[in-house]
């Protein structure tokens, strides 16, 4: 059995963020549904990845079953900022997408990493699992903002944590 096992279905709201300066942000995929809020912490690749998987799903998704396309203010209108507490329930080691086409909701599970010191601890301990169940209009808006938020870093990514030394 997982230490943790979350099922938020669905989601009211589901969003990537982060806090802290640039060059040190910590990235958090954070989803709620009524009072409930969960917050895990993720990389800034995995923001990256997470957003170009989505959009796959969805361009999939739409050639075996289209839906309207959401006009501007819907897509707008959605609230994408952190919500508090951000009190990060577990450290992502993966995510995976699937799509329920009865309920024409989309899935996200997030799954936690273990830092173990022993492989029998490993053998004992099964990860924590968030399910985040999400209309296509919720993922849509996480594809944009996710987007955004990995390139609002540095304007080189390739200097994460590098010492750049100019010669003239």
């Amino acid at each position: 059995m997982p230490n943790t096992e979350i099922e938020l279905n669905p989601v009211d709201f589901i969003t990537v963020g982060t806090i802290g300066p640039k060059g040190q942000r910590v990235f958090y995929l954070q989803a709620g549904k009524d009072n409930q809020v969960v917050s895990l912490i993720i990389e800034k690749e995995q923001a990256w990845a997470l957003s170009e998987a989505i959009k796959e799903l969805l361009e999939d998704v739409e050639q075996r079953k289209p839906e309207r396309t959401p006009t501007q203010e819907e897509l707008q209108g959605m609230d994408m900022d952190l919500r508090e507490p951000i009190d990060p329930l577990f450290r992502v080691a993966q995510m995976g997408l699937g799509f329920d086409e009865d309920r024409n909701m989309i899935v996200l599970v997030a799954t936690e990493i273990l830092a173990v010191d022993s492989e029998e601890e490993f053998e004992e301990l099964e990860p924590g699992v968030v399910r985040m169940w999400c209309s296509r209009l919720q993922m849509r808006v996480l594809i944009d903002h996710a987007a955004e938020i990995v390139q609002a870093g540095r304007a080189d990514p390739r200097q994460n944590g590098r010492v750049v030394y100019y010669w003239t």
